[in-house]
C-alpha cells in the first residue's frame, strides 16, 4: 500500500512539472509575458496613422495596439470616460479642458503632447486675403475652443479684432472690429472642408484639411505658426497616466523612428511638439 502512494506521488510531481515547464507556476498563473492590448481611440488622420506607425515599436513592448476610428470629437471622449477606450488621441489640451467643463462627469487627463497640427485659412474663391471682398463669408468651427483659435487666427491675420483678453474662448460676439463686415458660419469641425464651395475662406483643422487632399503647408492663405499653443494629446482617465501600457505608449510616440515618419510623411503640415 505504502509503495502505491509513493508511487501515485510520483506521478503527480511529474505532472506538475510538465505543466509548469509548458508556461504555468505553481499558483497556477502564467509566467509567459503574453501581450497586453491597448485600445485607442483616434480620428484618421493624421493621428490614427501616427498610431498605426507606433504599432511595430509597442509590440516590442509587449503591448498590442488596438486602433478604433472616430469621425467626430464628441464620442472619443465619451467613449474613454466610459472605459470602452484606454486612451484616445484627437485633441488638444483646450478642448479637453472645455470639454470637461461641459461634460462634469467625464475625468480625464493628458498623458502626453505629440504633435501641432496648424490651423489654415483655406479658399476656393480668392488667392490672397486682401481679395475677400465686403461681406464675404467665412466657416470656422462651431465647437468652443477649435472657435475660439479660428476667430484668433483671422485677428492675426489682420481681418478682424477681438475684445481684449478673451484669448482661446472667443466667440463671434467678441468681434468688435470687422472692417470687411466678415459674415461667420459655425459648422461642426470636420464639416468645414466641406464648405469650401460654398463660402468664400474656411478655417480648417489640418487634420480635417487633408482628409480632402488638402496640403496645409501649400493650399493655405494664412497658417499658424510654431508657436501654436494647440498641441494634441494622448488622453486617459485621471488616474491612468502612468499605467504601464499608456506609459509604453508614450516611449512608442517618443521614439526616432515615429518622429521622422511625422516630419517624413506630413512634411510640416504636423509638427512633432517632443
Amino acid at each position: 500500500m505504502k509503495k502505491k502512494v509513493l508511487s501515485m506521488l510520483a506521478a503527480l510531481s511529474v505532472a506538475a512539472l510538465a505543466f509548469t515547464g509548458c508556461g504555468g507556476d505553481t499558483a497556477g498563473n502564467s509566467s509567459s509575458s503574453a501581450a497586453k492590448t491597448l485600445k485607442v481611440g483616434a480620428t484618421a488622420v493624421p493621428h490614427a496613422e501616427i498610431l498605426e506607425a507606433v504599432k511595430p515599436v509597442l509590440e516590442k513592448d509587449g503591448v498590442k495596439l488596438e486602433i478604433v476610428e472616430f469621425n467626430d470629437y464628441v464620442q472619443p471622449n465619451l467613449a474613454l470616460n466610459d472605459k470602452e477606450l484606454d486612451a484616445n488621441f484627437f485633441q488638444h489640451k483646450p478642448y479637453l479642458d472645455n470639454f470637461m467643463e461641459e461634460h462634469k462627469d467625464v475625468k480625464l487627463a493628458s498623458a502626453f503632447g505629440v504633435h501641432i497640427e496648424p490651423m489654415g485659412i483655406y479658399s476656393k474663391k480668392v488667392k490672397d486675403l486682401k481679395e475677400l471682398k465686403d461681406g464675404a463669408s467665412v466657416s470656422i468651427p462651431n465647437d468652443p475652443t477649435n472657435g475660439g483659435r479660428a476667430l484668433l487666427l483671422l485677428e492675426k491675420a489682420g481681418l478682424l479684432k477681438l475684445k481684449a483678453g478673451v484669448g482661446e474662448k472667443a466667440t463671434v460676439q467678441d468681434v468688435v472690429e470687422n472692417p470687411k463686415n466678415l459674415k461667420f458660419q459655425e459648422v461642426e469641425a470636420a464639416q468645414v472642408p466641406r464648405t469650401l464651395e460654398d463660402v468664400d475662406a474656411a478655417i480648417i483643422n489640418s487634420n480635417f484639411a487633408m482628409q480632402v487632399n488638402l496640403t496645409p503647408t501649400k493650399d493655405t492663405l494664412f497658417i499658424e505658426d510654431s508657436t501654436s499653443p494647440y498641441v494634441n494629446i494622448i488622453a486617459v482617465r485621471e488616474g491612468d497616466e502612468n499605467r504601464p501600457e499608456i506609459q509604453s505608449l508614450i516611449k512608442a510616440l517618443k521614439s526616432d523612428d515615429v518622429k521622422k515618419f511625422i516630419e517624413d510623411k506630413y512634411k510640416g503640415a504636423v509638427v512633432p511638439a517632443f
